[in-house]
């Protein structure tokens, strides 16, 4: 086999990788089929789907026990319900009446994907995805409970650190629960607590912190990017387990009793997560009618009073694991984090110095081209001498296309005579694309470029280019470098080869400029290299 097709080979092979790899950690759920039950649910409610409180947990029980789902029941954001909007100075948020549920949050230093004049929406009632909780015990409220809401708009003042949102539900014979939100200022982070005042918890209670959500895939996701939307539990002994939608409510999909971690729901470079404290729990995913999935958490509630910490914000790697341990695993790099976290700490070291994340792109790219230094000379040494040999190569074919053995055989005694190794252009780019793949998720999945500009037209590297420079700029050093390399002497694979730089061109236009730019640079930095190389080759073989 000659190292053109190798080559060809290698390159395939490195596209599959990538897909396999996207598909495997990012593939998107079948949408479940509603039952005939279910859509009678709904159209009691007036539309709204069924949910279902948690029922009493058993924390006694062996490792396994999930939570069962209890009769359903209307969703707890029924059509005109009252909410109390609240505003800090990160987020503007807004708690309903019904359930006492966060069921919007606006995040006002992050625009839409779509509309960049707008702020991001991260959880909200058209797109349904909400934060619920309440208590499991006879008489308690929970988030199909009415709870009674502050009077007016509440907004964190000037000098103020902490804004406190006070809610209240009766419990049946007395007594009431006040569920209180308490915001921070400059933090993601919200203490959500429940008080029991007037009454004493029965035996056996507990809490419960859910995440309701559809299966919709985030606004900007497409198939040429495709991220995982689902569920992601933490735990010591288990460490990060991912769940798709479509296995909400399977057995052995991810741990459900013990005595630490968090449940979260991931999407591109947002997520929220509740996060208790150390003691008891058992986690939850179910399927919920109306195309809704519920993750959460079982709390015993001992005492008169409950704090359970909630997040919903951006995937800043750099403080997520102050909050949780194990927090910075919702920025999932899969098989390759051991190569792609060190890669981001470089990236973000980079941008501490130059202040912006283009030019840390092209600095990281700068940098990894100098490690591989040594593997992609001989690489192209390799494909040089090829290059050379090339119409050696073309005349053999000449003298020997019907008869493939001594074709082979002469091809083998004249790599030998010439002491080239047909193989010595592939192997150094084999050993080079994981931190290829990995690079590709860190630029792909870092938040901190979100709305980063680099220079000129280019106003946010995590969305594609608006005039298609970058891609079209990549496909011309992808056809240079093809150029550099040694011809084919089969017409069909030289064919592909000229083909390859228009069919990435084609995929490239849909990536995040800031991708495209590393591609620029690495293949121009190379062009030079490879330049260089054939031209001592080349001078070599004349003299």
């Amino acid at each position: 086999m000659n190292n053109q097709r190798l080559i060809l080979l290698l390159v395939f092979f490195f596209s599959i990788m990538m897909l396999w790899d996207a598909w495997l950690r990012h593939g998107q759920p079948a949408q479940p089929a509603t039952t005939a039950q279910e859509q009678g649910a709904q159209s009691k409610a007036g539309g709204a789907s069924s949910a279902a409180v948690p029922s009493a947990p058993t924390f006694a029980a062996a490792p396994g026990a999930v939570p069962v789902p209890g009769s359903a029941a209307v969703s707890p954001t029924v059509t005109g319900a009252a909410v109390v909007k609240v505003k800090t100075d990160l987020v503007v948020a807004e708690i309903s009446a019904q359930g006492g549920d966060l069921v919007r949050l606006e995040l006002l230093h992050h625009h839409a994907t779509e509309n960049k004049k707008e702020n991001f929406i991260l959880l909200d009632t058209a797109h349904f995805y909400s934060a619920q909780s309440g208590l499991i015990g006879a008489g308690l409220p929970n988030h199909k409970s009415v709870w009674r809401l502050p009077a007016a708009a509440l907004a964190l003042k000037e000098g103020e650190n902490e804004l406190r949102v006070a809610l209240e539900a009766a419990v049946e014979g007395g007594g009431k629960v006040v569920k209180t939100y308490i915001f921070k200022r400059g933090s993601y982070l919200v203490d959500v607590e429940h008080a029991l005042v007037g009454v004493a918890a029965p035996a056996g209670a507990s809490a419960y912190f859910q995440l309701t959500r559809d299966d919709k895939a985030p606004a900007g996701a497409n198939a040429m990017m495709m991220t995982f939307t689902g569920a992601a539990i933490y735990t010591d002994q288990e460490k990060f387990r991912k769940v798709e939608f479509s296995d909400f409510g399977g057995k052995n999909k991810h741990p459900t009793a013990s005595d630490n971690g968090w449940v979260a729901l991931v999407e591109h470079y947002f997520f929220s997560a509740w996060l208790p404290a150390t003691g008891e729990r058992e986690y939850f995913t179910r399927q919920l009618g109306g195309g809704l999935f519920a993750a959460g958490v079982v709390v015993p509630f001992v005492g008169e009073k409950l704090n359970v910490p909630f997040y919903a914000g951006p995937q800043e790697q750099d403080k997520l694991d102050k909050i949780a341990p194990g927090l910075s695993l919702v920025v999932d790099y899969g098989w390759l984090t051991m190569i792609a976290a060190p890669l981001f700490w470089v990236l973000e070291w980079l941008h501490k110095y130059v202040g912006n994340w283009g030019w840390s792109i092209i600095l990281l790219t700068m940098l990894i081209k100098a490690v591989f230094f040594p593997l992609s000379a001989a690489s192209y040494k390799s494909m040089a001498k090829m290059r050379v040999l090339t119409p050696k190569l073309t005349k053999l074919k000449e003298a020997y296309g019907s008869d493939k053995a001594r074709m082979n055989q002469e091809m083998m005694e004249l790599y030998k005579k010439e002491k080239v190794n047909p193989l010595g252009g592939c192997l150094p780019i084999l050993v080079q694309i994981p931190v290829f793949i990995a690079l590709y998720w860190v630029l792909l999945g870092t938040v901190e470029m979100r709305g980063a500009p680099w220079l000129g037209w280019i106003t946010d590297l995590t969305a594609k280019d608006p005039f298609y420079i970058l891609p079209i700029l990549m496909g011309a050093t992808m056809f240079i470098q093809t150029k550099l390399n040694p011809t084919p002497p089969d017409p069909i694979q030289a064919k592909i080869m000229l083909w390859m730089p228009i069919v990435f061109t084609g995929m490239f236009l849909f990536f995040p400029s800031g991708l495209v730019l590393y591609w620029v640079v690495n293949n121009t930095l190379s062009i030079a290299q490879q330049w260089q190389i054939n031209r001592m080759i080349e001078g070599g073989s004349k003299s």
